[in-house]
């Protein structure tokens, strides 16, 4: 079963000012690219990526109402408690409320531990749970099953989201790397999202490619301990959420009212 939860938090302001000092270490290693040559599609480019060519503006209600999909890092998995997960935080942030539906090791194409895979989880969502927005995440899960069916499957996921809450808007988060470098798999499921969203004119946010994560941030974004297996930080998550937040804003064409 997945892990559904709807949370509306306050910030935790120890922890997000210790975030917001950090995020301009990032601005410093922003030209870092360990996969150049492989580079997925960006933000600014995804327009001419696909048949869709300009990705849709992003209109939100002043308090949105937002479904997070995704994986471990969903549910928020190695913060203190799963309740410090970026899909919880984001809901301050939003000055709204997330319902969280995250699943342990869960991809398009692996089955979770706690659920099954993206596709058949999509099919188990609740319409009454109306979001303004939807955010698919993720997933490298899929890293290690190769790209058969991939297409196929991301493709039956989008289209159940999209005929479940047919007024949502919907923004794909793409797979953030959980190890230095990025694997060559992690690259090649974020260009394959970057390029599906494209052509469905649909906004894609990529980490990988916009380098949330760097060697400058890496030890206090990610914990590497036995427990952590590689999954973010509380900071990391508050860290996370705010990059999150930020991406949205890129996309909005409505101004929350002040």
């Amino acid at each position: 079963m997945s892990r559904v939860v709807s949370h509306r938090i306050p910030r935790n302001l120890a922890v997000l000012l210790a975030v917001a000092c950090a995020v301009s270490l990032v601005a410093v290693t922003a030209l870092w690219r360990p996969w150049v040559g492989e580079a997925p599609t960006s933000r600014a480019d995804a327009g001419s990526a696909g048949s869709a060519g300009v990705v849709a503006g992003l209109e939100l209600p002043e308090n949105p109402r937002v479904l997070v999909f995704g994986d471990s890092w969903t549910y928020g998995s190695a913060a203190t408690s799963p309740d410090e997960g970026y899909a919880y935080v984001l809901a301050d942030l939003l000055g709204g409320e997330t319902i969280v539906d995250g699943v342990r090791g869960s991809g398009y194409l692996k089955t979770g531990l706690d659920g099954g895979t993206f596709v058949e989880r999509a099919q188990e969502l609740d319409p009454a749970l109306s979001p303004d927005l939807v955010i698919v995440q993720g997933s490298i899960n899929d890293r290690k099953l190769g790209s058969a069916g991939y297409a196929d499957a991301v493709a039956t996921v989008w289209d159940t989201i999209a005929s479940i809450y047919p007024n949502a808007a919907i923004v794909i988060l793409g797979p953030a790397p959980q190890v230095l470098p990025v694997e060559r798999a992690t690259a090649r499921i974020d260009n394959d999202l970057a390029q599906l969203a494209a052509e469905r004119g649909w906004p894609y946010i990529s980490p990988v490619q916009e380098a949330w994560i760097t060697p400058a941030n890496y030890s206090w974004v990610i914990d590497t301990s036995a427990t952590g297996r590689d999954h973010p930080t509380s900071a990391g998550h508050a860290y996370l959420a705010e990059r999150v937040a930020e991406a949205l804003a890129t996309f909005r064409v409505d101004a929350p009212a002040q």
